[in-house]
């Protein structure tokens, strides 16, 4: 096996244009999207545009009149998971530029550019929703507490290793390894902030805030089944990946990665699940169910007992069809004028 995956140069004028490899190959860094070697790359790039968001698209004056009436355990429950996904995406936009340094193909370039940029995007929608809450003295503190909290280190810290250690070594199987633990964090890890901030919502509470988490959901969707699309082409290109000890790690790390967001979620909802109307047996299954469907992405059998139906049946109504049906906000905040409107752009059905 290839002991490392080179940086590329800026330009390499006397290659192709149409990259022969994503990572193991040839290509000059001018891009002609119209001579591309997979056609689902356009697809992608063209989702991430119609995905186009702004924070200060969605109104927070609701929230704001809302918060104080929400009981105070749920406030420090919104508090602490809205931080701790901000520190999740904070991890993502250094990565996905780390990962753009070894692509030869510019287009999936292009795309992990757009991935990034996502990501700085939702840091700032985290902000602004805090900004519309709380005070910075308080924003600060959150911060700063998450940077010691021994709960989040425990479930971050496995993908801060594998992250570094790519970047420290950048070897295919350690650029194999970094790609499985992004499709955790995006595609696990997220969950109880989903199923959190949904749930106020369902309630009319807070919907601003939910508003802002559907978009994120919509990007981090495209995010994940792009990389997921990445590991399959890695294998192709490295075929002494594809190995039995790989298909472990798979299993492996997203059976932790599942262990750990229900850990994370008995912290946060032990003594609040009935208050806050989310039972955590019921998260638990869905939890199960989500990681069966990311296993399947990447070609595996489910790792968990197969649930004929989403175990976590109110969450559906906030599937893509029923944003393609309705056509507005999630929540009724105002028409959806924006792009996110299109059937094809909207998140895979919880």
């Amino acid at each position: 096996m290839s002991t490392s995956i080179h940086k590329i140069r800026m330009l390499e004028p006397n290659y192709p244009t149409r990259a022969t490899g994503v990572f193991k190959g040839e290509a000059s860094g001018f891009l002609n999207w119209n001579d591309i070697p997979y056609e689902k790359f356009y697809d992608t790039y063209t989702q991430l545009l119609n995905n186009f968001w702004k924070p200060s698209s969605v109104n927070m004056m609701q929230d704001k009149k809302q918060w104080g009436e929400l009981d105070e355990d749920i406030q420090d429950a919104f508090l602490d998971i809205l931080t701790m996904i901000a520190g999740m995406d904070s991890l993502q936009t250094p990565t996905l530029v780390e990962f753009m340094k070894y692509v030869k193909d510019p287009a999936v370039k292009a795309i992990l550019a757009n991935m990034a940029q996502q990501e700085s995007i939702h840091n700032e929608s985290y902000s602004y929703i805090l900004a519309s809450l709380i005070p910075l003295d308080k924003q600060k503190e959150l911060f700063n507490r998450i940077k010691s909290h021994p709960e989040v280190i425990k479930r971050n810290q496995p993908i801060v290793d594998a992250y570094q250690r790519f970047i420290d070594d950048p070897s295919p199987q350690h650029l194999f390894e970094a790609l499985i633990h992004s499709t955790n964090l995006e595609g696990i890890y997220f969950y109880l902030a989903f199923a959190f901030y949904y749930n106020l919502g369902r309630q009319n509470l807070m919907t601003g805030s939910a508003t802002m988490i559907s978009y994120i959901h919509r990007d981090e969707m495209v995010h994940f089944d792009f990389v997921g699309m990445l590991i399959q082409i890695l294998m192709y290109e490295y075929p002494e990946l594809n190995n039995e000890d790989n298909i472990q790690f798979i299993q492996t790390t997203m059976q932790k990665a599942v262990e750990l967001e229900k850990s994370w979620s008995e912290y946060m909802l032990e003594d609040l699940e009935y208050k806050a109307d989310l039972p955590l047996d019921e998260f638990n299954e869905y939890i199960e169910y989500i990681a069966n469907k990311r296993l399947r992405m990447l070609g595996l059998k489910n790792l968990y007992q197969e649930y004929p139906e989403n175990p976590m049946p109110w969450i559906k109504a906030f599937d893509d069809e029923s944003i393609s049906k309705t056509k507005t906000d999630f929540f009724e905040q105002k028409s959806r004028t924006y792009s996110q409107v299109n059937a094809g752009n909207g998140f895979d059905e919880l």
